[in-house]
C-alpha cells in the first residue's frame, strides 16, 4: 500500500528527523520520548515538556556564535540571555540557568522571580539581568532595589527617556544603563515605528544632554533592538540591524563607556518537517556585519546579547490529543474531533494563525486523508485546518481495511502538535476559567535524572471543575 500516512511522509520530507522516528511498534517518539507509553500512563490531553531540549537548544547556539567569533576573529564575548516572558515556569527558568546563561526580564513581577532565584542560589548578583518593557514604577523601584542590594549586573533598558528620572531619585549605586533603539516596522505593518524605543535620531542628543557627565552615576553600556519579524535574511533586517551597528559606532567615540550590542530574539523554530533554516549563516553575517562596521568606523568591536525566548523553550513542549471521533458535515469536509480545544490549550491558533509541527502518534499504517481538525468548544473558530507547509491538514483514517491492521484500528488516532513551549501558556491564562470551561490537561515534565534515567513526573492534573466553580464565585 502506498497511500499510506507513512508514504505521503516519506514521499514529502526526509524523514526521520532530529526528535521525530517511528518505532518498529509504529508510534512517534519525540527526541526519544515513548508517547504511547506516556499516554497509555497518564491519558489525553496530555501536555508534555521535555526538559533536556532546552540546554541543547541553549549550547547549540553557544557553540555556533563561537564558531563565528573564531571565523570573523571577532574580539567582543557573547552572552546569551533567556527571555523569561516566553515560559515563567520555575522548572524551565532553572534548567536554562544550568547552561550558565543570563536573563531578560518584562515586567515588575519578573523582578520577584529574579529575587526567588537568587534565594535558591539558582543566580548570583553577577548574573546579567536585562529589564526590557515600558516601565511603571513598581518595575522601575524594584529595578532600583536590585541594584541598590548588590547586583552588580542589572542593566534596564531604557525605553523612553523620562524613565531615566526614576533611577536618577532611586538608585543609589553606579549602575549601567541601555537604550531600545525603536525600529521602523516593516511596510505592511500597520504603524511606521516600534512604539518600543526611543527614536534613533533622538538617541545621541539624549546622550549628550542627559547622560554624559554623569558616569560616576550610571553609564550607557548597551544598544538594543528587536524586531517583530525575527531574524531573517532579507533586506529589511539587514537594513535595521546596519541603523543600530552604524549608531553604536557614532556614539562609541563620545561614549568609552559604551560596550554591547543586544539584538534581542527572533531566532524561528520547526514549525513543520519541512523547516529550513541557516542559523550558522545567519550567525555569520552578523558578527561580520557588525565587525565590518566598527573596523570602518575605527572603534572595538562590541559584546554581543541575545534574547532567545521561543528558540529557547519552544520545541521542548508537544500536546498530545485523542480524535474522539469522526464527523462527515458534506461531501468535502470530514471533520476530527478533539478531546480539548485549540483556543484554551494553542490560543496562537486562534489568536494570529500560528502552525505547530503536526503529527499522528499511531496509525501510520493507514491510508491518509484530507481532515480538520475540531476543538470541544461551541466556538465555530475552534479548529485547525492548515499546516505551515501546506494550506491543508492529512491524518491517517481511523479505520482501515487491512486485516493486518485490525489491531492497531481499535485504539484511538492520537495527535500530537511539537514545539507548543513558548508563550501559549501565558496567552491562554495558566489554571483560570477557560472558554466554555474546558480545562487545562495535565501537564508531565520529562527528564534524566540523577543516574541518567529517563523519567516522568506530573507537573499539574488536569483541572477540576471544583476549582473553577471557586474562581467563579460558585464555591465558597
Amino acid at each position: 500500500m502506498n497511500n499510506t500516512y507513512t508514504s505521503l511522509v516519506n514521499q514529502t520530507f526526509h524523514f526521520p528527523q532530529e526528535g521525530f522516528e517511528v518505532s518498529d511498534e509504529g508510534y512517534l517518539e519525540f527526541n526519544g520520548v515513548d508517547i504511547k507509553k506516556l499516554i497509555d500512563k497518564h491519558g489525553t490531553p496530555l501536555k508534555l515538556t521535555y526538559l533536556p531540549k532546552i540546554g541543547m537548544q541553549i549550547n547549540k547556539a553557544k557553540n555556533m556564535f563561537a564558531a563565528a567569533f573564531k571565523k570573523h576573529k571577532y574580539e567582543g564575548q557573547y552572552f546569551y540571555c533567556y527571555c523569561t516572558k516566553s515560559s515563567h515556569f520555575s522548572f524551565i527558568v532553572e534548567e536554562a540557568l544550568k547552561n550558565n546563561i543570563h536573563l531578560e526580564t518584562s515586567y515588575a513581577y519578573d523582578i520577584e522571580i529574579i529575587n526567588r532565584l537568587y534565594q535558591r542560589r539558582k543566580i548570583n548578583k553577577e548574573t546579567f539581568i536585562i529589564c526590557n518593557g515600558y516601565k511603571q514604577k513598581n518595575y522601575t523601584s524594584r529595578i532600583a532595589k536590585l541594584i541598590n542590594s548588590g547586583f552588580k549586573n542589572v542593566v534596564p533598558i531604557l525605553d523612553n527617556k523620562e524613565e531615566l528620572q526614576a533611577y536618577k531619585r532611586s538608585v543609589k549605586a553606579p549602575f549601567s544603563l541601555g537604550i531600545r533603539v525603536a525600529a521602523e516596522e516593516e511596510p505592511n505593518f500597520p504603524f511606521y515605528t516600534s512604539r518600543l524605543g526611543i527614536r534613533a535620531k533622538d538617541i545621541l542628543e539624549f546622550y549628550v544632554d542627559e547622560i554624559e557627565g554623569n558616569e560616576d552615576k550610571f553609564q550607557l553600556k548597551m544598544l538594543h533592538i528587536f524586531l517583530n519579524k525575527g531574524i531573517k535574511d532579507d533586506i529589511y533586517y539587514w537594513s535595521e540591524l546596519n541603523k543600530i551597528i552604524n549608531l553604536y559606532c557614532q556614539l562609541k567615540k563620545i561614549c568609552p563607556e559604551l560596550d554591547s550590542i543586544n539584538i534581542g530574539g527572533g531566532f524561528p523554530i520547526k514549525h513543520s518537517l519541512g523547516f529550513e533554516y541557516d542559523y550558522q549563516f545567519m550567525i555569520n553575517e552578523i558578527v561580520g556585519n557588525i565587525k565590518k562596521s566598527c573596523k570602518k568606523a575605527k572603534v572595538p568591536m562590541p559584546n554581543i546579547y541575545t534574547e532567545f525566548g521561543s528558540f529557547t523553550v519552544g520545541e521542548s513542549m508537544a500536546h498530545i490529543y485523542s480524535v474522539l471521533g469522526q464527523k462527515i458535515q458534506n461531501d468535502r469536509e470530514c471533520w476530527y474531533m478533539i478531546d480539548s480545544s485549540f483556543i484554551t490549550t494553542l490560543p496562537d491558533t486562534w489568536g494570529i494563525g500560528e502552525k505547530f509541527l503536526m503529527l499522528p502518534i499511531n496509525k501510520w499504517d493507514n491510508e491518509y486523508h484530507r481532515v480538520v481538525l475540531g476543538g470541544i468548544t461551541c466556538d465555530s473558530h475552534d479548529y485547525y485546518d492548515s499546516e505551515e507547509h501546506i494550506n491543508e491538514v492529512f491524518l491517517p483514517k481511523l479505520t482501515t481495511t487491512d486485516k493486518k491492521e485490525a489491531e492497531s484500528n481499535k485504539e484511538p488516532l492520537y495527535v500530537g502538535f511539537f514545539h507548543t513551549g513558548a508563550y501559549q501558556d501565558q496567552i491562554s491564562g495558566y489554571g483560570g476559567i477557560k472558554h466554555c470551561l474546558i480545562p487545562s490537561p495535565k501537564h508531565v515534565i520529562v527528564e534524566y535524572d540523577k543516574n541518567g534515567k529517563l523519567i516522568d513526573w506530573v507537573y499539574a492534573r488536569e483541572q477540576s471543575a471544583q476549582s473553577m466553580l471557586k474562581i467563579l464565585g460558585y464555591l465558597r
